[in-house]
């Protein structure tokens, strides 16, 4: 038997016991997660094709892990400008196994929540989280108290792309001065800036660390 499901913008064929990964969804591991919009389900007699979905069929999956892909690098130069841009990027996503294709609105054997993109963890934020806003928001303004001691040297931040005068002055107040000292940030140290300045991401995705390492390796 097998099944076409959507989820996070793309469509995927699915039999029971296989293992896909799909846009991130909200849950951790081991939990079940159920997919509502199937087009299609097959192999037991006709098929059924939705309208646009199959009316009562539902997916059951496990969620094995949430990770993230491997980078991709985004190179964009502009001729005879001087400009080059060099980006990096690693997709989130959720490796999920298949364990029941479901029709007639029968429930899975275990019990399960509708698969849903991790962003609506973010929409359905609690209250304690909206009186810490404005906290966040003074950390934004560089009132954020130093999360590093930061090195006797002191280097021009601006040369990374994406920095200016302003985010040079929060990078300062947190105690990060250097290229070197970005060079080597770990992964627990980019998530203590994500989480202070709200990046989201960006040191990742912009490359921060690279670009740090060549800038130090000039010097």
């Amino acid at each position: 038997m097998f099944a076409v499901i959507k989820t996070g913008g793309k469509q995927y064929t699915v039999s029971p016991e296989d293992i896909i990964k799909v846009e991130r969804l909200e849950g951790e591991a081991g939990e079940t997660v159920v997919f509502d919009s199937v087009l299609l389900v097959g192999g037991e007699g006709d098929a059924q094709v939705g309208a646009p979905l199959v009316d009562g069929a539902t997916v059951a999956a496990e969620i094995l892990d949430q990770g993230r892909g491997r980078k991709i690098i985004i190179f964009k130069k502009r001729r005879r400008q001087n400009s080059r841009r060099r980006n990096g990027h690693r997709q989130h996503f959720t490796s999920v196994k298949i364990t029941e294709i479901l029709t007639g609105g029968k429930a899975p054997a275990k019990a399960a929540k509708k698969a849903a993109p991790a962003k609506a963890k973010e929409e359905e934020a609690p209250q304690a989280a909206k009186k810490e806003a404005p906290k966040a928001a003074k950390a934004a303004e560089g009132e954020t108290a130093p999360l590093f001691t930061a090195p006797a040297e002191k280097d021009d931040l601006k040369k990374i792309s994406g920095v200016g005068p302003v985010l040079e002055g929060k990078l300062n107040a947190l105690g990060i001065t250097s290229f070197a000292q970005i060079a080597a940030f770990s992964e627990e140290d980019i998530a203590k800036i994500d989480d202070a300045l709200n990046f989201k991401g960006r040191i990742d995705r912009d490359n921060w660390l690279e670009q740090a390492s060549a800038f130090a390796a000039e010097k």
